[in-house]
């Protein structure tokens, strides 16, 4: 009988092999397996879940597991370093877009806030998982990729306070509240919709809630003399 080291380094080498072969059904079940893990990490928690749980719900064993990622925070960091950075360059090049335009101020906002969320909603669990779990507590912030995914956020993050200092600086946006207090804000709504919105909720969607999202916080942070939007 095998002992466990040798064992698992027959693991490594059927898992190195079948990464080097990349084979059209190797890749499916892959990326399947990465769904399913995402669903059970955004349910319990990256702590909290549990190779084992990610097998039942993927409908095998915990070896087989062993197959595609030899452990837990690797399958994690896969869910980021194989589809959320891909989001994350798609959703800034849209919001550069968005902001070259020649609308005004609140109606790029509008835009971006409803970029963001159907990004949320076309991506689920994925960009949600990533807003849920915190990345220095998980040591993967020290990661290179990591660095890059920090670095995408915050030019998005800078893309929405330019815009904001735009709408202050040509009044369409009122001045008296901070506009990194207005983006704190703004962030705050879209961010929290992880903890209660899903795809195929019953009367809400990405749409709907953008909407929403405008009345609340835009009408509010528009100058007193400026028509609300129709």
């Amino acid at each position: 009988m095998p002992t466990s080291t040798a064992a698992n380094s027959g693991m490594s080498r059927r898992r190195r092999s079948a990464q080097k072969d990349s084979s059209p059904n190797y890749q499916a079940k892959r990326q399947e397996l990465l769904r399913t893990a995402a669903e059970v990490f955004k349910e319990k928690g990256f702590e909290a879940a549990t190779l084992n749980d990610i097998a039942e719900r993927f409908g095998t064993d915990r070896a087989s597991i062993y197959y595609y990622f030899a452990s837990k925070q690797e399958l994690f960091q896969a869910l980021f370093h194989d589809i959320l950075v891909d989001v994350l360059d798609n959703n800034i090049a849209v919001a550069e877009e968005i902001t070259a335009s020649d609308e005004d101020a609140p109606e790029k906002l509008r835009r971006l806030v409803e970029q963001q969320m159907t990004s949320y909603e076309e991506n689920y669990p994925f960009v949600y998982l990533y807003i849920q779990e915190d990345m220095a507590q998980l040591q993967l912030d020290s990661t290179s990729w990591g660095k890059e995914m920090a670095r995408k956020t915050k030019r998005f993050e800078s893309i929405v306070l330019s815009v904001l200092q735009e709408g202050v600086d040509n009044g369409a946006l009122r001045s008296d509240v901070p506009v990194p207090l207005m983006a704190k804000a703004l962030f705050g709504m879209v961010n929290w919709t992880h903890r209660w919105l899903k795809p195929g909720m019953r009367n809400v969607d990405a749409r709907q809630t953008t909407e929403a999202f405008f009345t609340l916080f835009f009408e509010g942070a528009r100058t007193q003399d400026r028509p609300a939007r129709q």
